[in-house]
């Protein structure tokens, strides 16, 4: 296809107006209320306690594409002491849900592992729903650092 000098510039034109009007597509971040909110929905309205649930991940993560992570909760896995799922959330993803494990007495153990893309340092969220009702969260801060040196 040829452009004649007309069309290269309606083309540009529209190019120069969609960049600066702000209609270009670029990275976004989950609010700190859009992730609090998918707490709350999870977890019923109930404020989650500490314990119970461990969350690791690596404080620095040299590249942001593949985060190891893995969640275990304390639990013998019967009666109300048996954990029905925990989620997994990342506040500064476009959309901060990540990963949602349902677990049952067959299950053994409550534990997973996972890997997840993070494109700059933000907090990743683990949250336990128990039997019981009652809910745990534990939280780890995740430095992504660019190119390994440290940003």
């Amino acid at each position: 296809m040829k452009l004649d000098r007309r069309q290269a510039l309606v083309l540009t034109g529209s190019a120069a107006f969609i960049a600066m009007a702000g209609l270009g597509v670029g990275p976004a971040a989950a609010a700190a209320e859009d992730t609090e909110k998918k707490i709350m929905d999870f977890t019923g309205g109930k404020a989650p306690e500490s314990g119970k649930i461990s969350l690791t991940a690596p404080e620095i993560a040299e590249n942001g594409n593949t985060v190891p992570i893995t969640v275990e909760v304390e639990s013998a896995m019967t009666g109300d002491d048996m954990v029905q799922s925990v989620l997994i959330l990342a506040d500064g993803n476009p959309n901060p849900e990540v990963a949602t494990f349902n677990f049952t007495a067959l299950s053994g153990t409550a534990a997973a592992t996972t890997r997840m893309r993070l494109a700059k340092t933000q907090s990743v969220i683990a949250v336990a729903k128990m039997a019981d009702g009652s809910v745990f969260m534990d939280k780890k801060e995740v430095k992504v650092t660019i190119g390994g040196c440290g940003g």
